[in-house]
């Protein structure tokens, strides 16, 4: 039974966070420290430095011969209910669309595991839960995340392609761009619209370039041997990653609170669109992972630790991967910051409520 040394443990992970959240908010809202491109320039530093070696030094630790596979499995069934769901409503819905089914797959799939789930976890079912919720963060980093930045990254390369089509277009034989022509002469028209392999030929150039697709992966790679025949990273290796890995959580929330500062409201998207992140983050998930636990047949606790593990608040490198984009990122900010204040309780509940069954 969780007890109240618990709950300050995890309190006690959480107020970091909001240190790091309150001094980049107040660094441009009160002492103007920063302007919008020095804000941006930030969030790159924790989009392809700090993070990336922070998936690393993690990854690099956990033990691979001790991966609980119908945990994972589960996990892999969930995300893909949630995919199919999303992708039926935006085919079906006339509010549906690509670009919001990124954000609602982000919001219902991608969680805090590491800085919350750890000690919450660890709190509530003992070694068994961290362990867990490690390989939980370790199938995320190397599978669902790379997946979000595949596809940020390809609709981004195609609006780029879009938007320079539209450039040509408006620009005549003469080269006057604005013109209006009449008779023979037709405006200048980009040949064709590219083709999806052209497409994605750029995507993965330019995706191949971005750390975070490399970091999870060299993290296994070093986990293996290291598990396997003891070994030990040397220190000028590992001190060298520790440097910048140690940031990567601060500066992500340090990010954010630049971020809410250039905002006119603190919650940047408004109440109805909290409360669908909210909806998504703290009902979909889980309950999408409960009936991926109950397909591959997991009992016990490990079947609580799948369901709250699939209830943590919000990843805050899902804002940092929103805001690089640019896509939804004041839904994204406001899912971290306002679900990590309400998910103390939440997972309480949850946990209680799970507690009952046998």
């Amino acid at each position: 039974m969780i007890e109240w040394g618990d709950v300050y443990k995890v309190v006690v992970a959480m107020t970091p966070l909001y240190v790091a959240l309150f001094l980049g908010y107040g660094s441009v809202k009160w002492w103007h420290l920063f302007t919008p491109e020095q804000c941006d320039a930030i969030n790159r530093l924790a989009c392809y430095f700090t993070l990336p070696l922070f998936t690393f030094d993690f990854t690099s630790h956990v033990d691979p011969f001790a991966m609980n596979y119908p945990f994972i499995g589960a996990d892999v069934i969930s995300k893909c209910i949630i995919v199919l769901v999303i992708a039926f409503w935006a085919k079906c819905s006339s509010k549906g669309s690509y670009v919001w089914s990124i954000t609602s797959c982000s919001l219902s799939t991608l969680s805090n595991t590491l800085i919350l789930g750890v000690p919450l976890l660890q709190a509530m079912y003992g070694q068994m839960g961290e362990d867990l919720v490690l390989q939980s963060s370790v199938l995320q980093s190397i599978v669902w995340l790379t997946i979000l930045l595949f596809v940020l990254e390809f609709r981004r390369t195609g609006a780029d392609f879009a938007s320079n089509t539209t450039t040509r277009d408006s620009i005549d034989l003469s080269g006057e761009p604005g013109k209006d022509l009449e008779g023979d002469e037709h405006i200048v028209v980009s040949s064709t619209r590219p083709s999806f392999w052209h497409l994605m030929k750029v995507v993965w150039k330019k995706l191949v370039k971005n750390p975070n697709l490399y970091a999870c992966v060299l993290g296994l790679a070093w986990a293996f041997p290291s598990r396997r025949w003891h070994l030990k990273m040397p220190n000028i290796i590992e001190g060298s990653i520790l440097i910048m890995s140690k940031a990567g959580t601060g500066t992500a929330m340090f990010s954010l609170g630049l971020f809410m500062a250039l905002q006119k409201k603190v919650i940047a998207c408004g109440a109805s669109l909290t409360v669908f992140g909210m909806v998504l983050r703290f009902v979909a998930g889980p309950l999408a992972m409960a009936i991926g636990a109950i397909i591959v047949g997991l009992r016990g606790d490990v079947l609580k630790v799948a369901i709250i593990q699939a209830a943590l608040p919000q990843s805050v490198s899902s804002f940092i991967f929103a805001k690089e984009y640019g896509l939804h990122a004041e839904v994204i900010s406001t899912a971290v910051i306002f679900g990590t204040m309400v998910s103390l309780p939440v997972l309480i509940a949850y946990f209680a409520v799970l507690e009952l069954l046998p």
